[in-house]
């Protein structure tokens, strides 16, 4: 095809040659557009909702003049930790549920976390034949081999405000609403804790797995009062490559987030 003098216009193999190069462009961009955009959310987002969740856990506390806390918790089966999502439930304290029992608080829905990152606290339980027991110890030794059941255990913990807003150290232990240990399908429909058999069961009830299963790291357990963020991806390739995870996990120590035991918020470095 030849051009006219005078009209500017494209031939046909200028058309596809601009049409190639716009596709590779969009091949080579959009990749790097969604990393971005994950980093964001995963660094930002999840700081602001985080501290969002505290400030309301402080502020639901001064109402019930009630202990009240948010709980970091993976969704499901404890077995799927490694993927599973994780979310922020909010939790009362309810005596006549237990001593130190605490429910979900009543109207108020579980907010899940930024599917590219996770929360822990570095810590699990180490005494698995006793749901009552509180002690645990820091994960820091070459024994905690790539263990999905040890992942869900420390990504699993509280923190927890008194009724005067202050955040405080306090005994957990999370059941559902009915008080009920280890229920059954008609012992409790809780859509929040539930037993692991019922939350396991097509026609089951629950989200979270309740602390009566000391094996899996879910019992008593004392409130925190730091944890660190983390990168879902490095984690999965750390178990991917049959790894141990501490190696990445003793990266993130020096990041350890404090939170202000007055205000409720997140402090980045540890008070000296």
């Amino acid at each position: 095809m030849v051009r006219r003098p005078g009209k500017p216009g494209m031939t046909l193999t200028e058309v596809v040659v601009v049409m190639v190069a716009a596709a590779l462009l969009a091949v080579l961009t959009f990749p790097a557009v969604r990393v971005f955009m994950r980093s964001f959310e995963s660094q930002g987002s999840a700081r602001t909702l985080i501290n969002s969740a505290l400030a309301a856990a402080r502020a639901i506390a001064a109402r019930e003049q009630s202990y009240t806390g948010v709980r970091f918790q993976a969704a499901g089966d404890p077995d799927n930790a490694l993927n599973a999502e994780q979310y922020m439930v909010f939790i009362i304290h309810d005596p006549q549920l237990l001593a130190n029992g605490f429910r979900a608080v009543d109207g108020v829905k579980p907010v899940k976390l930024p599917d590219t990152i996770g929360v822990m606290d570095l810590r699990y339980r180490t005494d698995a034949a006793d749901a009552n027991d509180f002690g645990s110890d820091v994960i820091d030794s070459d024994a905690d081999i790539a263990d999905p059941r040890r992942l869900y255990d420390t990504t699993t913990f509280s923190v927890v405000f008194s009724p005067s807003g202050r955040m405080v150290m306090h005994k957990v232990r999370t059941r559902n609403r009915d008080g009920v240990p280890r229920p059954g399908l008609t012992e409790s429909r809780d859509d929040v804790f539930n037993s692991l058999e019922n939350i396991r069961s097509a026609d089951g009830a629950g989200t979270f797995v309740q602390d009566d299963y000391p094996d899996l790291g879910l019992g008593a357990e004392l409130s925190r009062d730091r944890f660190v963020i983390y990168e879902k991806s490095r984690l999965r390739d750390a178990f991917g490559r049959n790894r141990a995870w501490t190696d990445y996990l003793a990266q993130l120590k020096p990041d350890m987030i404090h939170i202000n035991c007055y205000t409720g918020s997140m402090i980045e470095q540890q008070p000296k």
